[in-house]
């Protein structure tokens, strides 16, 4: 996203990204952009949660209105559950984010990738 952030703005129009890894984000150099303390892969909020999801893309817009200066992260308040364990167990066997089903999938279609790209390769 920051690549086609930069793009954008080298072309004249204002971005905002959202992300859930503040310091890769503080490294990226977007002019604006907004964190969100949840797991990886949830920048626009709670799974199912609208309001959630509302205020989020809310803050969004209000930075793209009103900042001032490029560099701006602005570190939303949410918590996204009441246990810290989700931060514990982070990148661990235990990830709560992510079931045994979606992980399996994710290795078939990986499995599937590197089959094709052999293929490819003879």
């Amino acid at each position: 996203m920051s690549l086609v952030a930069r793009v954008l703005e080298a072309g004249g129009i204002s971005t905002v990204t959202y992300t859930n890894a503040r310091d890769i984000a503080a490294s990226a150099g977007n002019p604006r952009q907004i964190f969100l303390n949840y797991p990886l892969g949830n920048p626009a909020g709670r799974p199912n949660d609208a309001e959630n999801q509302r205020d989020v893309l809310r803050a969004g817009l209000k930075l793209l209105e009103e900042a001032d200066k490029p560099g701006i992260i602005i570190d939303l308040p949410y918590v996204w559950t009441d246990s810290k364990a989700w931060m514990e167990k982070f990148m661990t066997d235990e990830q709560p984010f992510i079931s045994e089903e979606a992980e399996a999938r994710r290795q078939e279609l990986l499995q599937k990738a590197r089959e094709q790209k052999a293929k490819q390769a003879q």
